[in-house]
């Protein structure tokens, strides 16, 4: 629904871990299950579970980077799941700025210390990422860059590295299709070197089978892959369905899942779902915010609209309408969507005069896909005849 969703991805040159096999030769087994603990904690927003973890990584080795990265990956997920708030950019920056610094450090000693690249790689791509969620472009287009580069010096000391596969993956695939996408792009990726979709696939799925530490993070953008881009729900349905039951707490797995029932047509699990996330909400669980709550109202009506129970299909519209005025400076696909629907609620109910209202109100909102068309059709003929 929103651009930057998708545009942030671009700036992703990831580095989410290391492998402590004999090219990396980073920590002995103490850390590197500390490591793999932790990050499982953070996909499962268990927060405080995730820095007792890192923090022990911290003391069992405080000259090395790899605590003090992860442990701002715990922010970073915070600023992703609360994007309405700047609450925790801050101490995300701060603890990027740490992270750099610490690596420099290193660097000064050794320009090849493959450590200090590959985090100093991994910090500098996740700043790219909070600049573009922020739209900060030029400062994210600039972070893209000089992240871009470091993966490449990691790739020729390590070129079989299947963690730095993900780095090279998002980079191939996403370098291309957003010049597609958003041609407006394309000054900013001027002077960046060109990419290779398909290699970008292939890369990313090598990483999402066989790297040590980075696999979660290859199906997540896998998922999105599949999902937004080309359309492969049923790879996307495989990733979502795993992820989300691994780690069943994360609203991000959650939300996915839901829309690929929706758009496969698996109308019981899409209301299960989307319940279930409405009721976490209401329960003020992590992660779920005002987003996911109309997400989810938005589709549990449809539902309800398919069951012709439209009376209540009507009460989550509503109330979608509701969340949908809170959170939207002007209309929202979402807002236009449900408006159309609450007309075609009272077309079948016979109720033409609240019907056409319905239209005329589209009608006065930004397109949003074929939506006027749509509210003009409905004007000359009622839905459903």
């Amino acid at each position: 629904m929103r651009n930057w969703h998708t545009i942030i991805i671009l700036t992703s040159i990831l580095y989410i871990s290391y492998t402590a096999q004999s090219q990396w030769a980073i920590m002995r087994n103490d850390a590197d299950s500390l490591v793999k603990l932790g990050s499982d904690y953070i996909y499962n927003i268990e927060f405080d579970k995730a820095e007792e973890c890192f923090q022990e990584v911290i003391r069992l080795y405080p000259e090395h980077p790899a605590g003090y990265f992860l442990s701002a990956m715990i922010d970073w997920w915070k600023i992703w799941l609360y994007r309405e708030t700047d609450e925790y950019d801050t101490g995300f920056l701060e603890k990027i700025e740490n992270v750099i610094k610490i690596c420099n450090t290193l660097l000064d000693s050794n320009a090849y210390d493959i450590n200090a690249l590959f985090f100093k790689g991994g910090a500098i791509g996740y700043r790219g990422r909070y600049y573009a969620i922020r739209q900060s472009w030029v400062k994210a287009a600039r972070d893209a860059k000089e992240g871009l580069e470091i993966l490449q010096r990691c790739q020729k000391i390590a070129p079989n590295n299947h963690d730095i596969m993900l780095g090279t993956g998002i980079y191939n695939y996403f370098s291309i299709k957003f010049q597609e996408e958003y041609p407006l792009l394309k000054p900013l990726m001027v002077f960046l070197p060109q990419g290779d979709k398909v290699i970008g696939l292939l890369q990313l799925q090598a990483a999402s089978r066989h790297a040590r530490y980075a696999t979660i993070e290859a199906k997540v953008v896998l998922l999105q892959i599949y999902y937004q881009y080309e359309n492969n729900y049923s790879k996307a349905l495989d990733l979502a369905e795993e992820l989300y039951s691994k780690y069943p707490n994360n609203p991000y797995f959650h939300r996915f899942l839901g829309r690929l029932y929706v758009v496969m047509g698996f109308r019981e699990k899409m209301e299960d779902t989307w319940r279930e996330a409405l009721n976490r909400y209401i329960d003020k669980k992590p992660g779920y915010e005002i987003y996911t709550a109309r997400e989810a109202l938005y589709y549990i009506g449809m539902a309800l609209m398919y069951k012709e129970d439209y009376d209540k299909a009507l009460q989550y519209f509503y109330k979608c309408d509701e969340a949908s005025r809170r959170i939207d400076k002007e209309p929202s696909g979402f807002m236009v969507r449900l408006n159309l629907k609450i007309g075609n609620i009272y077309d079948l109910q016979g109720k033409r005069d609240l019907a056409l209202n319905q239209y005329r109100k589209v009608l006065k909102m930004k397109e949003y896909q074929d939506s006027h068309q749509q509210a003009n059709s409905f004007i000359k003929t009622p839905y459903g005849q």
